[in-house]
Formats: structure tokens, C-alpha cells, sequence
């Protein structure tokens, strides 16, 4: 069976849809830094979209830490399929809008020169959390992140994020050209102030003047970017192979829907995003803070109770009316009061979530979701949480998820097996846990310490403590799913 190339692609005989235009006359207006699966399912598809009628907002993507995307799209001219799933069936597409791929690690001066160029008006992100080297805590540029270190000794060599964005804006600062627009696609709180913060600080770090030029010139435009992308299996590959007749190294499966809204602020010009179907708005946290607190904080629950309660993929979870009926009373009684937009509005979207939720034919695994939740809970939990203190509310649906986080993080299942927990915390959150035992309390009040995750108003707060640590102590006698039908 031929590989995904351009050549292959003209002549496929397989049901496949390809792009309308003349790649060949696509110059790259776009660097986009974290070009993983998301990215991929998303914006490049906007992009794609729109490149029929303006070819100069092609995308070089940069792979920051490891070569693998580089690998597989090399030789396929940066071709990929997405497989958009459901009940009725799989649609294939093939996206032209990636010119190249850079890994970081071998091709980090190539990628700094390229987003100093002129022709580069936007530089997005999908770098994840941990990406921006910060405290989720608090939001603000971690200084002690060993990226942040080396790359305020080695300014003209860096590795962070952060570091390389400033690189780039120095150099073009230098030159004499405008700054690019930086563009997060991350589900940060307020990821377009708080990439601001984040870069401006440590552009600060490295030159006061530096740093007040990219406060007073740089725009970073707040997202709220939503589409489910799961892993890609063996299985989908050979998926894709069958309907298409094309070897794709790397495929992304996806679901029919996406939405992304965008603050329209770009002073450098823009692709015409909403002719792809984007929002544009003066605004977008409103959309942000329903989309962390109501699909993101319901996903870290799911993925949390489902892997323990014996799910591996999300659609098993929610099939179970247990867990239906907690993500259902989570978003209704404790995450919508807390946000700022009509209550029809956000029972459609609750509505639609679940209905997304029990797609079958998307296999989003419960650990898959689980991965990085130190960096995860924060955005998506904990400020829901804090709102719904300060107003006296009840939060026993969250304060579950958090205890179920504890509980995963122990790194042992219901039924005495190894979890092979991901995240940058790992070990620390281990140690804590076999100190502690099976001692509710005393597991709940080491990991309450962790200040990467927990603030202080947090930490010392004797409601959230009690409910947090009565909801791990059934978690560990009674099991998840036991302990989650207990909650009306």
C-alpha cells in the first residue's frame, strides 16, 4: 500500500477527501509551537479551510520535545488524515495546511530564524500546562523551572516556550519588524493573559526593556479552543488505511464537532478564521470559563472515578448511570451557577457534552485524560471550587473529583494493580501517598501541602479539607463508584 504523499494523494482511490488548493503556491504565515495531536484536529483544519482563498497563512509546526511528529509527516510531505468518528460511521480528509515540521532539539536556530521572519505573523501554542513553566497555582513564571534557568543563562540558545517566544521577539525587535502575535491554544484560565504574564515576565527576567516591549507591543489573544482527540491506536491506523488506500504514519481520529473562539485582536493581520467557522469576539473568557468548568472539569472526574471504578474509555464511564448522573448534577448544581452566561445556554451545552460524551465510536481513554492532573486541576477544578466557597455553596461533586485525583495518584487500583501515573509530579505525589497509607487524612493533608497545585486559601480552608478528606476515606473503603452514588 502506497505511503501519504503528495503524489499518492492525487491518484488515491480510497474514500478520502483532499484539499482544494494549490499547495504549491502556500507560503508559511503561521509557526505553531507544540504540533501534537490537537493542533492537528484543530487549528491546522481551520486553516486548511481558509488557504483556497488566502495561501499566505500556511503553518510550519515545531515539535519541542521529542522528534516523533517529525518522523512520521517527513516523508508524507506533512500530510496526515483526520478521521472525524462517530456512531454512523468514519469520514477521512486529508490536511495540506503544515508545510514542515521542525524538531527543536536538532533544529532550534532554524526555528527561531523562522519566527523572526518577517512573512510570520502569528506564533500559536498547544504546548500543554506544563508547557508554559509556570505554578498553576498561581499562574505566574515559575523562575526555578530548570527550563527557565537554562534558558536565562543561554538566552540565544533556549529550550522552554517562554524562551524561545522571547528569543524570537528579541531578534526581531533587533531587526527592526514588528512582533508576531502569540496565539495559546492551551486550556489555561485566561490563556491569552496569562501567556502574556508568563512571557512578558520572563522577557523581563532577561532585560527590563525587553520586557516593557513586549508588554506595550505584543498581543496575545485569548482562545477557547474544544474538540476531543483521542489517541491515535494501531487499530485507527488500520482504519484509515482500509477506507483510504494510503498508509498514513499517523493519523488523527476525532469527533464531528469543534468550536474555537478567539479575541479578535491580531495587529500583524490575520487568516480569515471565521469563514472556517470560528468565533471572534471582544471577549472570550466567558466561553473559556464554561468550557474548563464544564467539559474539562467533567472530563478530570470522569477520568479519575472511570479508570477506578474499572472504565477505559470515557463512553464506558458515562454509559454507567452512576457516573451520568454525577457529571450531570456537577455541571448543573455546581459548575453552571458560577458562570456568566444565560442559563439556557449553558444547559444546551451541558446537554450537548453528554451527548458527546457517550460517543462510542471515539475512544478517549480515562487515562489518556488522567495524565498531568497537577497541572490540570487547577484550571479545571479548583477555581469552580474556591468560587462556590466563597459564597457558601456546597461543592461535595467537586471536592470528589479532587479526592479522586488523591486517590489515583497513589498510583495503586481497587484491585491491587500498578497505575502508571503520568505527570511532572509523579514521584513526589507517590512518596507522599505510601507515607500515608491508606490514612485518609494523613494522604489528603501531604497532598493538600503540594503548593504546585493547592494555594494557601485552599490548604487552610476546614470545609474543603473535611468534604475532600470524607470523600477519600470512602474512596478507599468503599471504591469509586460506590462512593459516587452516595453523592444526590
Amino acid at each position: 500500500m502506497p505511503r501519504l504523499t503528495a503524489a499518492s494523494l492525487a491518484s488515491a482511490s480510497g474514500q478520502v477527501r483532499g484539499f482544494s488548493y494549490d499547495r504549491s503556491k502556500v507560503t508559511p504565515g503561521i509557526v505553531h509551537l507544540g504540533i501534537g495531536a490537537f493542533h492537528r484536529a484543530h487549528m491546522a483544519v481551520y486553516v486548511d479551510d481558509i488557504l483556497a482563498t488566502d495561501a499566505s497563512w500556511g503553518i510550519v509546526g515545531a515539535s519541542l520535545r521529542r522528534p516523533d511528529t517529525k518522523e512520521a509527516l517527513a516523508p508524507q510531505d506533512c500530510l496526515y488524515t483526520v478521521a472525524v468518528r462517530d456512531a454512523s460511521g468514519t469520514a477521512c480528509r486529508v490536511i495540506g495546511s503544515i508545510l514542515d515540521v521542525l524538531d527543536a532539539n536538532t533544529q532550534r536556530q532554524r526555528l527561531i530564524e523562522m519566527m523572526a521572519d518577517p512573512a510570520i505573523r502569528i506564533v500559536s501554542l498547544t504546548v500543554t500546562e506544563k508547557g508554559y513553566c509556570h505554578d498553576p497555582a498561581t499562574g505566574e513564571l515559575d523562575p526555578d523551572h530548570p527550563d527557565i534557568v537554562h534558558d536565562l543563562g543561554h538566552p540565544a540558545d533556549p529550550v522552554s516556550a517562554p524562551g524561545i517566544i522571547v528569543r524570537a521577539l528579541q531578534l526581531r525587535r533587533a531587526a527592526g519588524v514588528a512582533p508576531f502575535t502569540v496565539l495559546s491554544c492551551d486550556n489555561l484560565p485566561a490563556n491569552g493573559r496569562t501567556t502574556a504574564r508568563i512571557v512578558s515576565r520572563f522577557a523581563e527576567l532577561r532585560d527590563p526593556a525587553l520586557g516593557q516591549h513586549v508588554r506595550d507591543n505584543v498581543a496575545f489573544p485569548g482562545t477557547m479552543v474544544d474538540r476531543i482527540v483521542p489517541a491515535t491506536t494501531d487499530a485507527d491506523r488500520e482504519e484509515v488505511r482500509a477506507l483510504t488506500g494510503l498508509d498514513d504514519a499517523w493519523p488523527i481520529v476525532t469527533e464531528p464537532f469543534t468550536q474555537w473562539v478567539v479575541e479578535d485582536h491580531f495587529p500583524q493581520g490575520r487568516p480569515a478564521f471565521e469563514a472556517a467557522g470560528a468565533q471572534l469576539v471582544a471577549d472570550v473568557e466567558p466561553f473559556e470559563l464554561m468550557k474548563l468548568r464544564m467539559l474539562n472539569g467533567s472530563h478530570s472526574t470522569m477520568a479519575y472515578l472511570g479508570y477506578l471504578g474499572g472504565y477505559q474509555y470515557v463512553s464506558e464511564a458515562i454509559a454507567d448511570p452512576i457516573i451520568h448522573q454525577l457529571i450531570h448534577g456537577l455541571m448543573t448544581e455546581e459548575a453552571m451557577p458560577t458562570l456568566p452566561m444565560p442559563r439556557a445556554d449553558l444547559e444546551r451545552y451541558r446537554d450537548q457534552l453528554l451527548e458527546r460524551f457517550a460517543n462510542p465510536a471515539l475512544k478517549h481513554r480515562t487515562w489518556q485524560i488522567a495524565m498531568d492532573g497537577s497541572q490540570k486541576l487547577p484550571q479545571r477544578l479548583l477555581g469552580t471550587i474556591r468560587d462556590r466557597l466563597e459564597k457558601g455553596q456546597g461543592i461535595q461533586r467537586l471536592a470528589l473529583s479532587v479526592a479522586a485525583w488523591m486517590r489515583y495518584v497513589t498510583g495503586i487500583d481497587e484491585q491491587g494493580n500498578l497505575i502508571d501515573v503520568k505527570d511532572p509530579l509523579a514521584a513526589r505525589l507517590r512518596a507522599i501517598a505510601d507515607a500515608a497509607g491508606r490514612d485518609a487524612e494523613r494522604l489528603a493533608s501531604g497532598l493538600l501541602e503540594v503548593s504546585e497545585v493547592f494555594s494557601a486559601d485552599l490548604r487552610a480552608d476546614p470545609v474543603f479539607r473535611t468534604v475532600v478528606i470524607a470523600h477519600l476515606r470512602r474512596l478507599l473503603a468503599d471504591g469509586a463508584l460506590a462512593t459516587a452514588r452516595a453523592i444526590r
